[in-house]
């Protein structure tokens, strides 16, 4: 088979009814519920998912303090139940995708594989982009913190200090108020104005002026303060922070989709993939998306949702077309 886009010819690509692009919550419930409709499924998962630094997922019914690992290998092992199939590691990452004469799409993975695929399912998820500053990065999950939904029990009455980088930086600093009383906004290199100055002193939180220049590590190896430019230190067991989330959309802009800004008070704070709330269906025919990658904020409990109901509207999309297909065969008509 040829396919357009430089992707060459292609003789032993492997054929299914649907690729799932991604293996973390919502790519397998996408899985999940399109092999139990009896479809071919075959999930690329290059092994990244953004939880992976936390010890412990939360706010899961039934599955509140699971690590994020083991969530997915059950979540793997009941994909592989019902038939479908997994490829991981340089197999499951893709390099170029490209729709194919005839219909349908030709992904090329890492390992020289190829697969073609009628309908795509894209859950490929963000990166998380942290501030510069030293040591951030490596208590990523652990006590440098964004969502309190996901984190706020296990840090509740604690001293928290909220870098501000920019316009949620007020508003995460009274959120995080509702899990201690001991909340600190550090100005950083996001001021708040004066009315924010005025509803975050009403709220009960501190505001130290300072650039933060890097962090205090006690001998438990648990965070115990931050240290400003000036050599000021300020106590805290957990930093809050705002990523900025960019989409892992290299699939879809290499089909064509672009990826939209996600902005808050004109400032841009993201990217994602445009798709239908509710059937995860983009702009391009035939490819769906669900998770981060469409929804910065969703936890994982809502990325799975996306994926079922965009599988839903996948499978639901490849019965009119073979019904479609059918009616022309019953009536003599080739076109």
């Amino acid at each position: 088979m040829s396919a357009t886009g430089g992707l060459g010819v292609v003789d032993d690509a492997d054929v299914v009814d649907v690729v799932v692009v991604g293996g973390g919550a919502a790519g397998l419930a996408g899985a999940l519920t399109l092999a139990r409709a009896r479809r071919s499924v075959l999930v690329l998962d290059s092994g990244s998912p953004r939880n992976a630094p936390a010890a412990h997922l939360h706010g899961y019914l039934g599955h509140d303090g699971t690590s994020p690992a083991d969530l997915l290998a059950r979540g793997r092992a009941e994909v592989l139940g019902y038939g479908a199939r997994i490829r991981s590691g340089a197999a499951g990452t893709v390099v170029a995708a490209d729709r194919v004469p005839g219909g349908g799409f030709l992904l090329r993975c890492g390992d020289g594989s190829a697969v073609r695929a009628g309908r795509l399912l894209v859950a490929t998820g963000l990166l998380d982009e942290l501030p510069p500053v030293p040591g951030l990065r490596e208590r990523w999950g652990r006590d440098v913190l964004h969502c309190p939904y996901c984190h706020g029990w296990e840090v509740r009455d604690l001293p928290l200090a909220v870098l501000a980088t920019g316009p949620l930086a007020a508003h995460q600093a009274g959120l995080w108020r509702q899990w201690s009383d001991r909340v600190t906004l550090l100005t950083h290199t996001g001021t708040p104005g004066p009315d924010e100055r005025e509803l975050l002193a009403a709220r009960g939180v501190d505001v130290v002026e300072g650039e933060v220049t890097g962090l205090d590590v006690g001998t438990d190896d648990r965070l115990a303060a931050v240290v400003l430019a000036d050599g000021r230190s300020v106590a805290c067991r957990a930093l809050v922070v705002a990523p900025r989330f960019t989409a892992r959309s290299g699939v879809l802009t290499g089909l064509g989709l672009p990826t939209a800004t996600i902005e808050r008070d004109g400032r841009v704070i993201g990217t994602c993939v445009d798709a239908d709330p509710q059937t995860g269906a983009t702009a391009l025919p035939g490819v769906w998306a669900a998770g981060n990658v469409t929804a910065p904020m969703e936890q994982v409990a809502g990325a799975a949702a996306q994926g079922v109901r965009a599988a839903v509207a996948i499978n639901t999309d490849l019965i009119e077309e073979e019904t479609r297909r059918a009616l022309r065969a019953g009536r003599g008509d080739a076109g």
